[in-house]
């Protein structure tokens, strides 16, 4: 096994991270607020769970593309590529969903998203099977998040 090039990790988790924060600050909404507002579907959770889950979730993102990044693979850039579409589409979904309100649009986004995040795991498990197996809780939360938005667009649209 290779040595861990510390900064590269690093660089992966604290990057990962700063497009969650970024996201919910350009949005430009108190989100609190707003989610206390909406009618929410069955098995809501409560708002506070949302940025610990994220948070953990951002950091796993960032160690499995990081064992990708460090991997000797001929599939390694597409790998890599899908990771970072990935990001930007979960970048998206907070500004759309609380940012510009569009519910609708907020479904196509994390539609997108999942998609996105079976391809990327899909492919990182040809790479490094650890990077795909450590992006399976994000895949769960991917799909529940999925229920939510749906949830919310029926309820408050």
């Amino acid at each position: 096994m290779k040595k861990i090039k510390w900064t590269d990790l690093l660089l992966f988790v604290v990057g990962t991270e700063l497009v969650g924060f970024l996201s919910s600050l350009v949005s430009g909404a108190d989100f609190k607020e707003h989610y206390a507002s909406m009618s929410k579907p069955p098995l809501s959770p409560p708002a506070l769970v949302f940025p610990i889950a994220w948070g953990i979730l951002f950091a796993l993102m960032g160690i499995s593309a990081y064992l990708v990044y460090s991997a000797e693979h001929r599939l390694r850039r597409r790998a890599l590529t899908l990771y970072f579409g990935q990001l930007f589409v979960n970048f998206l979904w907070t500004p759309v969903f609380f940012g510009i309100e569009s519910f609708i649009g907020a479904v196509i986004v994390i539609l997108v998203l999942l998609v996105l995040v079976a391809a990327m795991i899909a492919v990182f498990y040809h790479v490094r099977r650890s990077a795909a197996y450590i992006n399976i809780p994000y895949l769960l939360w991917t799909v529940y998040a999925t229920y939510l938005t749906i949830g919310f667009a029926i309820l408050n649209s």
